[in-house]
């Protein structure tokens, strides 16, 4: 228990388990009056030279009046706080607030003097650049916003430490000391640094995990079969390049080895390292496990035990408590109750996984929560025939089990940078951590696809996972996934689809398909299923049904090379009778074709052809080539072939696409052969690999899921074209940002989640330059003339009772009152209608210029961060659900494409011969809505409705916002793992 020092109770939430640069963890806590002996054993392991630097004098040992003060601290004006291994100090941090002469000082000085010590076998590991983010966040929160260090000059480690993180940044030199002042509020540069920190300790900390030098199974039975026992042979099988061990309590005390692996009955009796331990024991012999790799130098752990929080509340607790002895040794988990982990790279080959089947080597990452899922992704990658077939491989493969620990957004950050993985697939069913998900799937997504398919969406996530709360529906949720770039599919059988086109094919330049083969019927479903994908297909060019392999290498060869399609979409049926075309030789005419224009994508619709399927994808042997084909059929089919009429007119072709507006291929797309003996599918021989070279093309059984991956394909290569150009946050003159912050602090302290009155909504929306109509209440048909008075005729008169709000439809608005007369007949007409004018609640407001009604609505989501939504009033979003979201802040680009993404949208620009709104001013008004609650997190929830849009300007007919003090830690704070 820890216990607080003077002032202050003990701080729990500065707590934190933090990655380290090596990919290590350490638990980051504030520092109390019982570590007096872990500073003293700390200091004593720090060398001469290290704490010359620390007090510019050799200094050998701390007296009793150090280590009150180092161990004393009223966690405002002294702050301490020390990163941890093991229990036992690995460095320090303080800051002692001083005030303008540079003595001890309290608030209202907002200045501290920082120092650190780490210890020299931690250093070069990131620890001091943790530290820095933390105290650097609890001096924010202490009202302190400003750091000063003296640095010797030779301490160049630690001078690096401050000029590195990215602060506004004062420096000078006096007495031989540089002293180094610096600003503590974020900046985008601190912030950039920060995340570049979080991303190389994190993806190290994942690599550390599926590259291990050394793995040890602990739990491998002395018999075949088991859990432990599958899992030594599949790492053994698989050809792993580094050593192996066996483990088990077990084991007789004189067996050396188990099948070929030396055998041990402790971790600790392993003569030499181990990276990785592998634990395959029961629940309750775990920790006894943990403790022994902890103390034993292992740097990561893979738990398959099951018996954790997915049998319930004890089995939580059991592995609330896993993750603690874990990380207090500084070892990261994959699980519990994960599959197992397969890393396919030639310099490691580790299938540490219960995976029946050793995958092919590619350049798919493929992340699983489910073992179930996992099982059926990896078959389906695996196989030929039967779907989506061909040499296509994995590049790595985590199955999280409960995600304890690793989740996918540190697989994500490895992914990153991972030359071995061009395309990212990810079976989610639940995301611990929406807003960084986000972030890192929109930086991945820059690079290469991210493709996603989620379970549990209409429901809790699995009883293993530990998931933040949301009020987000999850099609809120789909949609800012999309706009951070991933591709959202609906099932694992889109995924692998999806995932295939994507990791053989360019990305396709524009929606223009051109659709070909030799049957009329599959033609035309096909161009059916690019028209409802909102695709852009030409009329299908029948070949018939005595088509030749020449023929369609012809017809390829001329829609790749029309500059008016963008992507070629191949449709096959089995041919019969004498001088049929062959798969064999229809398969390598289409490659050839292919891969003579390389620049577009190619997909081919097969019906039961499981050998042009398996051919497509295969190398060519080594039996002797067919001649070229001739020159003359080069040219598109003339006899034999016929654009099939669909009863309409070709689409407009689209301008060419060029070459700077094509998104790039992603790289690879033709795996490495496999380890030989391995890879092979079952019930057959090894098949030939493709050659680098190869232009692999994926075959599809039906229409639908061909069109559905290249639509999916399409949306990503535009998304990539945009995000090249994200728009920008615009300034605005009109905008009173410290008046709106002395507002929100004045209505604070009355209290907690407040909602706002009315005149307070105006005061602070129109310190962002949204202008409200102000409602006066009318509570006598007198008071209600008086109030048409003030505001100016003509004017509207309202019932705003609860169940009458927003709802014209029923009667409760009364519009374009153009005097006191025609005022008090509305006035008496509602109170007939509807009751007396307390039940009522009648308003008058002055009138608006007509013009569409929508709906702007802004708030923090506890999960997913400061949403911006958007939709026309009534019946549109609150029926139908028609709204749009972006993520906070909103750019330029965001406004814009916010307003054009409902289904409604032709509403705002002159469907049927209406008059088209003023757009432009739609889109301002949201920008500053944006502006407001990204500039004052307190600012938790805005809704403006209606906003009615008219074709000159914006009309802000109500609104409401609702305060809250914003939480002490936020996405701008320092870097943490999740806690436990």
């Amino acid at each position: 228990m820890q216990i607080s020092s003077d002032r202050h109770e003990y701080p729990a939430h500065w707590e934190a388990d933090v990655v380290l640069r090596d990919g290590g963890t350490a638990r980051i806590r504030p520092i109390t009056v019982d570590d007096a002996e872990r500073l003293v054993s700390f200091y004593e392991q720090v060398s001469d030279e290290s704490k010359y630097y620390r007090f510019f004098a050799p200094y050998p040992r701390l007296s009793a009046k150090d280590v009150h003060r180092f161990t004393h601290h009223d966690f405002v004006d002294r702050v301490g706080l020390a990163a941890t291994v093991g229990g036992e100090f690995i460095a320090t941090v303080r800051y002692d607030r001083i005030g303008a002469d540079g003595t001890p000082a309290s608030a209202p000085a907002d200045e501290a003097e920082v120092a650190f010590l780490v210890q020299d076998a931690h250093q070069g590991r990131g620890v001091a650049s943790a530290l820095l983010e933390h105290i650097g966040a609890v001096a924010r929160e202490r009202g302190i916003r400003r750091f000063a260090a003296e640095v010797l000059p030779a301490n160049t480690k630690m001078i690096k430490v401050f000029t590195d993180a990215g602060y506004t940044q004062k420096r000078s030199f006096e007495d031989g000391v540089v002293r180094l002042e610096f600003g503590l509020e974020p900046t985008d540069r601190s912030m950039a640094v920060q995340y570049a920190r979080e991303q190389r300790a994190e993806a190290r900390s994942v690599q550390r995990l599926l590259a291990p030098g050394s793995v040890a199974v602990v739990g491998a039975g002395r018999a075949p079969g088991g859990v432990g026992r599958s899992i030594l042979d599949n790492i053994r099988d698989a050809g792993f390049t580094g050593r192996l061990y066996a483990v088990n309590q077990a084991f007789e005390e004189d067996r050396a080895e188990l099948d070929g692996v030396p055998a041990y009955r402790s971790v600790r009796a392993v003569d030499g390292p181990v990276d990785l331990a592998v634990v395959a024991v029961p629940a309750e012999h775990v920790p006894e496990v943990v403790t022994e790799c902890g103390e034993h130098g292992v740097q990561g752990l893979v738990v398959v035990s099951a018996g954790y929080a997915e049998s319930g509340p004890e089995g939580r607790e059991r592995q609330r408590a896993l993750v603690r002895q874990a990380r207090s040794y500084g070892m990261r988990i994959i699980g519990p109750n994960s599959f197992g982990v397969i890393n396919t790279s030639p310099d490691v080959r580790l299938n540490a996984s219960l995976a029946p089947e050793s995958p092919r080597a590619g350049r798919i990452g493929l992340f699983a929560q489910s073992g179930a899922i996992g099982v059926a992704l990896l078959s389906r990658l695996h196989r030929r025939g039967g779907g989506v077939t061909g040499v296509t491989g994995v590049s790595s493969f985590v199955s999280s089990g409960n995600r304890a620990d690793v989740s996918g957004n540190d697989v994500l950050q490895y992914w990153y940078e991972d030359p071995d993985t061009d395309v990212a697939l990810m079976y989610l069913e639940s995301i611990g951590n929406p807003r960084k998900f986000t972030r890192l799937a929109r930086r991945t997504a820059a690079a290469k696809p991210l493709v996603v398919v989620q379970g549990a969406r209409h429901g809790a996530g699995p009883r293993g996972h530990a998931v933040r709360a949301t009020r987000l529906p999850h099609e809120t949720v789909s949609a800012l996934l999309r706009q951070a770039g991933v591709i959202r599919v609906d099932t694992i059988t889109e995924l692998v689809d999806a995932g295939l086109l994507l990791a053989r094919q360019p990305l396709p330049a524009g929606p223009r398909v051109a659709i070909l083969g030799n049957s009329e019927s599959l033609g035309l479903l096909t161009y059916e299923a690019c028209l409802a994908e909102g695709l852009r297909p030409h009329p299908p060019l029948d070949l018939t049904t005595a088509a030749s392999a020449a023929q369609f290498h012809a017809a390829l060869s001329h829609a790749l090379a029309d500059d008016a399609s963008d992507a070629v979409v191949v449709t096959a049926i089995p041919a019969v009778g004498e001088g049929s075309v062959g798969d064999a030789a229809l398969a390598d005419a289409l490659r050839s074709a292919a891969a003579a224009a390389p620049a577009k994508p190619v997909l081919v619709v097969h019906v039961e052809l499981g050998g042009l399927a398996e051919a497509l994808s295969a190398a060519a042997g080594t039996a002797p080539q067919p001649a070229p084909y001739p020159a003359e059929s080069t040219d598109a089919p003339t006899r034999t072939a016929r654009w099939t009429q669909t009863g309409a007119a070709p689409p407009a072709a689209a301008p060419p696409a060029t070459s700077a507006g094509a998104a790039p291929r992603p790289s690879g797309g033709t795996p490495p052969a496999p380890p030989t003996g391995h890879g092979a599918p079952a019930g057959g021989p090894t098949p030939a690999e493709p050659p680098e070279d190869a232009h692999l093309i994926p075959a599809y059984p039906a229409s639908e899921r061909a069109v559905r991956a290249l639509a999916h394909a399409v949306a990503y290569a535009q998304w990539r074209r945009d995000a090249a150009e994200p728009g920008k946050v615009p300034e605005h003159e009109n905008i009173d940002e410290r008046g709106a912050a002395a507002l929100i602090e004045r209505l604070l302290a009355h209290g907690e989640d407040l909602t706002l009155g009315g005149d307070d909504t105006c005061d602070l929306l129109g310190a962002y330059g949204i202008d409200v109509y102000r409602a006066l209440p009318a509570p006598t048909p007198g008071a209600a003339a008086e109030a048409a008075r003030v505001l100016g005729y003509p004017v509207v008169l309202k019932a705003t009772a609860p169940h009458l709000r927003h709802r014209a439809d029923l009667g409760g608005v009364r519009l374009d009152l153009a005097d006191e007369d025609q005022l008090r007949r509305a006035y008496a007409e509602l109170t007939d209608l509807f009751g007396s004018p307390r039940e009522l609640r009648p308003v008058v407001q002055r009138m608006a210029p007509r013009g569409v009604d929508t709906l702007v609505r802004a708030v923090i989501d506890p999960a997913a961060g400061a949403v911006l939504s958007f939709g026309l009033a009534g019946a549109p979003s609150q029926l139908l659900g028609d709204m749009a979201h972006r993520l906070i802040p909103v750019t330029d680009r965001d406004a814009t494409s916010l307003v054009r993404s409902i289904r409604t949208a032709p509403l705002l620009f002159g469907w049927r011969g209406s008059a088209p709104v003023d757009t432009p001013a739609l889109e301002e008004l949201m920008l500053r809505v944006s502006r407001l609650v990204h500039d004052h997190p307190e600012v938790v929830a805005v809704t403006l409705e209606p906003v009615v849009v008219a074709p000159h300007g914006v009309s802000v007919l109500d609104a409401s916002v609702r305060l809250s003090p914003p939480p002490a830690r936020d996405d701008l704070g320092p870097r943490t793992l999740p806690a436990y």
